[in-house]
């Protein structure tokens, strides 16, 4: 397993792999979600890229960038029982040099749900998704769907500057309970994480009333704040059913429109989310 540090780096190491090339790009400290992400890619490409940065420019001023977790030596371990073939690991001041002034914003898609609650998150997050693109020239880039809005935001930029390469989008891995695996979990309380479960459980709600023909999407979404609600200091900051497309809110519902949440528990902020079928 090569680790590049650097852009020559990495360059250096892209030109010797067999293609296709599958890129996975995360911020690190690894779970089982970003595993089968790599497994994904193994399977269906002849050589495998992940990607380690905490990025800062997605970061809002108040928010989590300094104490984010990391586990970079544990991350390698785990790849290297994967076979990852190239881990990339670059510092701040590779992906972001002095006077580095080009930023990449993808519109309307990015204004509502996370991009109305998190002012700039998404141009930070098309900034260095597109940065790695180019360093790294994947043929297929892998993401959780845990991240409902960002695989849109994602899609959209890839279809509207036309890059060679094809994203592809995985069902969200869950906890046993059904919570959905993520690296945030950690700073969950044990009180927190017992409360947590509500997230599944309403999209659990919204996925029955929609098989017993329920089509109205505000009534969905009482519903499913209702039983979030019955937690105690849960903080709601959107239930939303919208387009899958446009992430437009719906008034009733349709096959593809996602519906996601973005909660929170203590300082913690957790999102799911589910498509409709």
């Amino acid at each position: 397993m090569i680790i590049a540090r650097n852009v020559a780096e990495m360059r250096a190491a892209r030109k010797a792999l067999k293609g296709p090339v599958g890129l996975v790009p995360t911020m690190g400290y690894l779970h089982e979600g970003h595993l089968t992400l790599v497994r994904h890619s193994k399977a269906e490409n002849t050589s495998t890229v992940v990607s380690i940065f905490v990025n800062p420019t997605q970061f809002g001023p108040n928010e989590d960038l300094g104490k984010y977790p990391r586990a970079p030596e544990i991350d390698l371990t785990m790849l290297e029982k994967l076979a990852t073939d190239v881990v990339f690991m670059p510092t701040p001041e590779v992906i972001y040099p002095p006077r580095f002034n080009t930023w990449v914003t993808v519109e309307k898609v990015t204004e509502r749900l996370e991009g109305a609650v998190r002012p700039g998150h998404f141009r930070g997050v098309a900034t260095v998704v597109n940065k790695l693109f180019n360093i790294v020239q994947p043929d297929k880039v892998y993401f959780g769907q845990k991240d409902a809005q960002q695989c849109v935001v994602v899609k959209k930029m890839v279809t509207d500057l036309n890059m060679p390469l094809e994203i592809v989008i995985v069902p969200t891995v869950r906890e046993p309970d059904g919570l959905a695996m993520s690296s945030r979990n950690v700073y969950l309380s044990k009180e927190e994480r017992r409360s947590a479960i509500v997230l599944p459980q309403s999209l659990k709600l919204a996925e029955d009333m929609i098989a017993k023909g329920e089509k109205n999407a505000e009534h969905i979404r009482g519903e499913m704040r209702a039983i979030i609600e019955r937690e105690p200091k849960v903080v709601i900051d959107y239930v939303s059913i919208a387009d899958g497309n446009t992430l437009d809110e719906l008034d009733g519902v349709k096959p593809g429109a996602v519906i996601s949440l973005a909660v929170r528990f203590g300082r913690t902020r957790l999102l799911d989310n589910m498509v409709v079928p």
